[in-house]
C-alpha cells in the first residue's frame, strides 16, 4: 500500500472509519433494499459465496506479493526473534483468546446474548485468534522502526506455519465449544484464501523481478494494486453488514460486547510477546514488530473462513467484521506504546 512519510496510508490511518461508513452502507442495504444480499446469496459452491471469494481475493493476492520467502534463508542468523513469534502466535494466542473469549460470552455477558450468540461470536474470535497478522505488520514495524528484513522473515515463517497449523487448531477448539465444522469446507477455505494466493503471489513476485528486477517490482508494480486491495475490503465489508442488517439494529450492543474480549486479547498478546523480546535481551527493531504480528490479525483470513464456514449473515462472520472495526486505533495505540518504551532496549543488541 502506498505510504505517507509517516509510514501509514490514509486509508489506514483510517481505516476504523470506513469500516463504520461500509457498516452504515450495508445496514441499511439490508434494510432498504435486500434484494441484493438475497441475489448474491445464491451464488456459492461448498458452502463458500462465490462473490465473497472474488472480493477477498482482490484483498489477499496483493498481500502475499510482498512476502519475500527468499528471506527465510536467513533464519538461523537470529532465531529468538522468531522463536517468540512463532510460540505466541500459535501455543498461546488461538488459546488465550478461547479463554478469554469464553470468559465473557458465555459468563460475563451471560444476560446480554442468547447462548446460540454466544457460540458463534465465539467461533468468531477463535478464527480471529487462530490468524495472526501478515499484512499490515509490515505497516506497524514501520510505525515502530522495526527491522525491516527481519519484519519479513517473521511475516513469510508465519504464512508457512498458517498453511499447517490453522486448520487443526480452528477444528480443535471449535470442537471444544461444540461448533460442528465441515473439515472440507475448512480446508477448501484454507486453500483458496491463502494457498492460491500465496502461489500467485510467489510466482508473480518472480516473474516480473525477473523480468523487470526487484527494485521495479517494490517500488512500482506492487503499488498498482493498492487501490484494488482497499476496494476489495470496503466491498467485503459492505456485503457482509447488509446481510448481518437485521442482527446489528436488533443488538446493536452486540458490536460492543464483542469488542471487549477482543480489545482485551490484543493488549495481553502484546504484553506476551513484548516482555518476552525483553527478558530475552533482543533489540526493540525485533521486539516491536514481533508483539505486533502477534496482537493483530490475519482478519481478511478469519473473515473469509467465517462466511465460508456459517455464512454471510452470520454472528459468526460479525464478530470477525468487528476484529477490522477495532484493529486499526488498538494497534496504532500500541505502536505509540512500543516507541515511548523503546528506552527498555537501548542496551540490548539483536
Amino acid at each position: 500500500m502506498e505510504q505517507k512519510n509517516s509510514g501509514i496510508s490514509v486509508f489506514q490511518r483510517y481505516l476504523t472509519i470506513w469500516v463504520a461508513l461500509c457498516m452504515v452502507v450495508g445496514v441499511l442495504i439490508g434494510r432498504f433494499l435486500p434484494q441484493i444480499p438475497e441475489f448474491l446469496n445464491q451464488f456459492e459452491y461448498a458452502g463458500i459465496s462465490i462473490p465473497m471469494a472474488i472480493l477477498i481475493w482482490f484483498m489477499i493476492y496483493p498481500m502475499m506479493m510482498k512476502v519475500d520467502f527468499q528471506s527465510i534463508r536467513n533464519v538461523g542468523k537470529n532465531p529468538k526473534g522468531l522463536f517468540v513469534t512463532w510460540v505466541v502466535n500459535w501455543l498461546i494466542k488461538p488459546f488465550s483468546m478461547y479463554g478469554i473469549a469464553s470468559l465473557f460470552f458465555l459468563g460475563v455477558f451471560k444476560a446480554f446474548i442468547t447462548p446460540d450468540l454466544a457460540t458463534e461470536y465465539l467461533a468468531g474470535a477463535v478464527l480471529l485468534g487462530a490468524a495472526p497478522c501478515t499484512a499490515m505488520v509490515f505497516v506497524w514495524s514501520t510505525l515502530t522502526k522495526g527491522n525491516p528484513a527481519y519484519t519479513v522473515v517473521q511475516v513469510a515463517t508465519n504464512d508457512l506455519i498458517i498453511l499447517v497449523a490453522f486448520v487443526p487448531i480452528v477444528k480443535f477448539l471449535l470442537g471444544v465449544s461444540n461448533v460442528q465444522v465441515p473439515m472440507n469446507t475448512l480446508f477448501l477455505s484454507v486453500v483458496m484464501f491463502v494457498v492460491i494466493p500465496l502461489i500467485l503471489g510467489i510466482l508473480t513476485r518472480v516473474i516480473v523481478s525477473k523480468s523487470k528486477g526487484t527494485e521495479y517490482f517494490e517500488n512500482t508494480f506492487i503499488h498498482k494494486f493498492d487501490g484494488i486491495t482497499t476496494i476489495g475490503l470496503l466491498l467485503t465489508l459492505i456485503l457482509i453488514f447488509s446481510f448481518q442488517g437485521s442482527v446489528i439494529l436488533e443488538n446493536p450492543l452486540h458490536i460492543l460486547l464483542i469488542a471487549v474480549p477482543l480489545v482485551l486479547q490484543t493488549f495481553i498478546i502484546f504484553a506476551v510477546a513484548y516482555i518476552a523480546c525483553k527478558v530475552l535481551r533482543l533489540s526493540h527493531d525485533i521486539a516491536a514488530p514481533a508483539g505486533m504480528i502477534g496482537a493483530s490479525n490475519f482478519f481478511e483470513l478469519a473473515v473469509a473462513v467465517a462466511v465460508a464456514l456459517f455464512g454471510t449473515s452470520s454472528p459468526a462472520a460479525l464478530a470477525t467484521t468487528v476484529g477490522v472495526l477495532t484493529e486499526v486505533p488498538v494497534m496504532l495505540l500500541l505502536c505509540r506504546t512500543a516507541n515511548r518504551t523503546k528506552g527498555w532496549f537501548d542496551n540490548e543488541k539483536a
